[in-house]
């Protein structure tokens, strides 16, 4: 049987061994050459990729693709994996369609309804331009649309696959529906990440498509294999402005990036947690500056150090405001002259889950201090 997983791409990658797995150059259409099969011959849609994102890929598939039995769609740094945590390979795609109709991923589950969700990062209209469309064309699907709107959960990514059939039926009908919603929807004044809209908009279509056919599904397991390209772009950004020691520069870009691609900040996206910790050493660097405070700066401007240090004085914080606190911990703050500001900062800002007690947590530092004999170190550090 043949299997040809198309992985989704604007930009070099490591490409997986096996054979099955296709990088897919999705915008290639204007773009630079990264010596991949492009998504701009034969019939495509390529030319839309700031409009589309991976879509254009998976359009390009459908409509060129004539030798696959099976037909996947991962992502560069997104790929279905098995019990071992190792990429699928042919045969065991294969073998769960034996079984299933669709392998998707594993479902998500908001806090809120969908629509609410998508509302926080999207416009809502434009997915209601969708219920309204998916209305006049397919009105069967109609209530499977509302109770997607109003249910919490979803498979994301547009991670899938299927076989041939299976896959063309759900291609046409979902570029059926998109391309009227873009009829009736102005995306000209979206920002670069929002104009991605329909890229967004088809994430849960998927689960409308499958629950009004009545598909089996697997869920597979995603292993993400890199940070997200933006992202990795965005901390080597922040890393040359601390190296340069233009720290006011760095927090200015650091909100006027993330006005335009706030994704880079999501989990999936940061998959080490950083942004958060960049964000709050930022402002403890100028903060410390300002004080005429040592702190960060007395050993490095290397901001990668940073976050090593950073996640050092959180592991004492936590013992500390268990009332847990190690001679080790009292002799990492003395050493590396954690300021009070860093403190007060990362305690402001803790995770619950983390951070039993701040307030233990805060009166263990100052005592750290006043035993060495610098507690003027720890002025405007509230104390109990």
């Amino acid at each position: 049987m043949n299997t040809k997983i198309f992985t989704m791409t604007h930009k070099k990658f490591q490409e997986p061994e096996a054979s099955i797995y296709v990088p897919l150059h999705v915008g290639r259409a204007g773009a630079e050459e990264l010596g991949y099969l492009g998504d701009d011959t034969g019939e495509s849609i390529s030319r839309w990729n700031n409009y589309y994102g991976e879509l254009t890929g998976v359009y390009w598939v459908w409509k060129n693709e004539i030798e696959a039995d099976i037909i996947g769609i991962c992502h560069y740094r997104r790929f279905f994996l098995n019990q071992q945590g190792e990429l699928l390979s042919g045969q065991e795609y294969e073998d769960i369609l034996k079984n299933y109709d669709m392998i998707v991923s594993e479902e998500i589950q908001a806090d809120t309804s969908y629509l609410d969700y998508f509302g926080e990062a999207h416009n809502a209209k434009d997915l209601l331009a969708v219920g309204e469309v998916i209305q006049e064309k397919y009105p069967d699907y109609a209530p499977y649309f509302q109770r997607a709107m109003e249910g919490n959960t979803y498979y994301y990514g547009n991670l899938m696959a299927a076989s041939r059939t299976v896959f063309q039926s759900y291609a046409q009908w979902l570029f059926d529906i998109l391309f009227e919603v873009e009829k009736r929807i102005n995306v000209e004044s979206y920002d670069l990440y929002n104009q991605r809209v329909f890229g967004f908009l088809s994430e849960q279509m998927v689960k409308i498509w499958v629950e009004k056919n009545g598909l089996k599904v697997y869920e597979g397991k995603v292993g993400i294999t890199a940070e997200k390209a933006e992202t990795v772009e965005f901390k080597l950004a922040m890393t040359q402005l601390v190296k340069m020691k233009q720290i006011a520069k760095a927090r200015e870009m650091f909100y006027e990036y993330l006005k335009v691609r706030p994704d880079v900040r999501l989990e999936l996206s940061d998959i080490r947690g950083e942004i958060p910790m960049i964000e709050q050493l930022l402002y403890i660097a100028q903060e410390e500056q300002q004080r005429n405070i040592s702190g960060l700066a007395q050993e490095t401007w290397d901001l990668g150090q940073w976050i090593m240090h950073y996640r050092k004085v959180q592991d004492c914080l936590c013992r500390c405001s268990k009332g847990e606190g190690l001679q080790e911990d009292a002799d990492y703050i003395l050493k590396n002259q954690v300021s009070w500001v860093m403190i007060k900062v990362m305690l402001m800002n803790a995770d619950p889950g983390m951070i039993a007690n701040p307030s233990l947590a805060m009166q263990e530092v100052y005592n750290i201090y006043k035993m060495a004999g610098k507690a003027e170190d720890c002025e405007g550090l509230e104390r109990g």
